[in-house]
């Protein structure tokens, strides 16, 4: 990955051997079949033909962004043709262009990976197109693993922001929250993005204290994640703990829509649904908590197998 990032030659020719994934203004090409989303692979002879069916210059291939390398080094690129006439590109190929969000949860956990990388890179770049010193274009080099400043020198490398999700517990229960932008009826672990200068113990403090009125006794590190929703995050998933003693919620509604302690068997109940089918008889949605895709459904799942130890 190292020499395909850094050398525009090497890279070259492993866009002659590598495999493509579409997207059109980020959103990537998808097949349905039964119901299911399938993520098709070109190789680099299958992007030249289509871009030739479709009357583009071949070199269109030197747009795309290197996300990745299998153990074989076949290398992963991602080509987004965002300029071209949507619904005649789903015609010709045979699929359609699907927001990430919407798919996200159907696709194998090797496609998630790629596709929210490649969504992040190409967002990046799509955002960086010129100097914020000199106000002059950048560009690219071959792999998108940056873009140069030619006026200035400046080189400027894809971010992402990191973002704490904690799973509060009292010792007998567990805190879940809902934002209005949650799918009805779903709960999910407290989460915020870290502030300039903070530690993540300090960030996990914080939003606590600042959206449901909690202090933290204590707290501790789970596991990481690349989140592509809005836009590239990393979550750093953590448990945290409050004293059994000191429990009262003030749920602070510009950021929350609710906020409720848990039982274990509520939560085990609630994980069991799907979050697609948790419509009732009478409108009202049961509570329903993230699929196992995300790093939240982890934190429960660890939660839950501590209660049970316990």
């Amino acid at each position: 990955m190292f020499e395909l990032k850094e050398n525009d030659d090497i890279c070259r020719q492993a866009q002659n051997s590598g495999t493509f994934y579409l997207f059109h203004n980020f959103s990537p090409f998808l097949q349905k079949i039964r119901g299911k989303y399938l993520v098709p692979q070109i190789n680099a002879t299958e992007i030249k033909k289509i871009l030739e069916k479709f009357r583009q210059n071949e070199q269109r291939i030197e747009d795309s962004v290197l996300i990745g390398c299998s153990g074989d080094c076949l290398a992963y690129f991602a080509l987004d043709l965002g300029s071209m006439e949507r619904s005649v590109l789903e015609s010709g190929l045979e699929g359609s262009f699907t927001e990430l969000q919407q798919a996200f949860f159907q696709l194998d956990e090797k496609d998630t990976h790629l596709l929210s990388s490649a969504q992040a890179l190409l967002r990046w770049h799509d955002n960086h197109q010129y100097c914020s010193k000199t106000g002059q274009p950048t560009k690219k080099n071959l792999a998108g693993s940056k873009r140069v400043c030619h006026s200035s020198g400046i080189i400027y490398y894809p971010q992402m922001s990191p973002v704490v999700i904690t799973l509060l517990s009292d010792g007998n229960r567990c805190l879940l929250v809902r934002q209005a932008s949650f799918p009805r009826g779903m709960y999910s672990a407290l989460a915020g993005f870290c502030d300039v200068g903070e530690t993540l113990e300090e960030t996990v403090r914080r939003e606590v204290a600042e959206e449901v009125g909690l202090e933290v006794d204590s707290l501790w590190y789970s596991a990481s994640q690349h989140w592509p929703f809005p836009n590239s995050t990393l979550m750093i998933a953590c448990h945290a703990m409050v004293q059994p003693q000191e429990t009262e919620i003030s749920v602070n509604k510009l950021e929350l829509e609710a906020a409720r302690w848990f039982s274990l068997d509520e939560v085990v109940e609630a994980l069991r649904r799907d979050p697609r089918s948790s419509k009732q008889e009478d409108g009202t949605f049961s509570v329903c908590l993230p699929p196992k895709q995300a790093i939240a459904h982890q934190l429960i799942q660890e939660w839950i197998k501590n209660q049970l130890c316990q």
